[in-house]
């Protein structure tokens, strides 16, 4: 999503008043008659309610994988009181973010600066008006969903920031960087690491009698049957041009070898469509393990010489 389509959306939804997203809700109070007001009101809005008796009960349903996006919570509750429940939230590493409501009969004003201060970002004083509820909680779900967008539009952002644009693959620096994360690793732990370099043959070939359109078409089917080929943890990134690396933590170069070999395979084994057309397309890979005292930049240079030989000797090949 585009920011100016996306800041449109935001404009469009923070202005419409009478547009309630339903939400997940926690409701924690320990006074029954209370809680049961809370859920019947917000049920009756449309949203999934939650209930907790007590502070620790509250808590857990915070943690949760899936938390409530609004949480309304008594001050004092037995167990563990609303504000720390708050504290902690805020203190936490979680990725979404809960709306506090405080519901308390607490109505000096130490103890509202005192409630905002823990994080919480709302206050209802007991006994609450239904109408000042239904208004608070409407506030919270457009905040909720206003921030909800923004995430993703960052995770967009991030991920362009790291992928290829044409394949979809980790970019250049990305693949780098997890090469060398994994290289450290490899260090560390003692265990192998091998890294393929992987070329089309006859790139410029393809761009020259199909056009530079029937081109990305193989490199994006390139990339496709070669992450299908890979293990769930190992890594490939676009290296450049019609080049890919691929990083395979926990592979010696036998094993590598094999991996490599079923990479050319998976893509040579069929012609990729382009158009009323197809293209034969096969790719050429050299394989480096790595070796105590090689740093990124010298694993890479291994690889690229044995991709460079198989190119020599013929292309369509593996050598190390």
């Amino acid at each position: 999503m585009g920011w100016e389509s996306l800041w449109s959306s935001l404009k469009t939804f923070a202005c419409d008043h009478n547009k309630v997203q339903a939400l997940k809700i926690l409701v924690a109070d320990d006074d029954p008659v209370t809680r049961t007001l809370l859920e019947n009101h917000l049920r009756q809005w449309g949203h999934e309610v939650v209930a907790a008796e007590d502070g620790e009960s509250a808590w857990q349903e915070l943690i949760k994988d899936d938390p409530p996006k609004i949480a309304i919570l008594d001050w004092m509750m037995p167990k563990r009181d609303g504000l720390d429940i708050c504290t902690a939230l805020r203190e936490s590493e979680q990725d979404s973010y809960v709306y506090i409501i405080f519901l308390t009969s607490r109505s000096a004003k130490e103890d509202v600066v005192k409630g905002l201060d823990a994080g919480a970002d709302d206050y209802i004083v007991k006994p609450f008006d239904y109408n000042e509820l239904r208004t608070r909680v409407r506030a919270g779900a457009r905040i909720v969903k206003l921030q909800d967008e923004l995430r993703a539009a960052l995770k967009v952002s991030e991920f362009r920031a790291t992928h290829d644009s044409l394949t979809g693959l980790l970019n250049r620096p990305a693949i780098l960087e997890v090469l060398g994360k994994e290289l450290s690793r490899a260090r560390r732990t003692q265990t192998p690491l091998s890294v393929v370099m992987a070329d089309i043959d006859h790139f410029k070939q393809i761009n020259d009698v199909y056009g530079h359109a029937a081109g990305d078409q193989v490199l994006r089917q390139a990339a496709q049957r070669i992450t299908s080929s890979i293990r769930q943890y190992d890594h490939c990134g676009r290296y450049g041009g019609e080049e890919f690396l691929v990083v395979l933590p926990g592979c010696d170069r036998s094993s590598a070898r094999d991996i490599a070999e079923r990479l050319r395979h998976n893509v040579c084994k069929s012609d990729i469509p382009i158009e009323d057309k197809a293209v034969r397309v096969t790719l050429s890979l050299g394989l480096a393990e790595y070796r105590q005292g090689q740093d990124v930049d010298a694993l890479i240079k291994e690889a690229d010489a044995a991709l460079y030989r198989a190119k020599q000797q013929g292309r369509n090949r593996v050598e190390e």
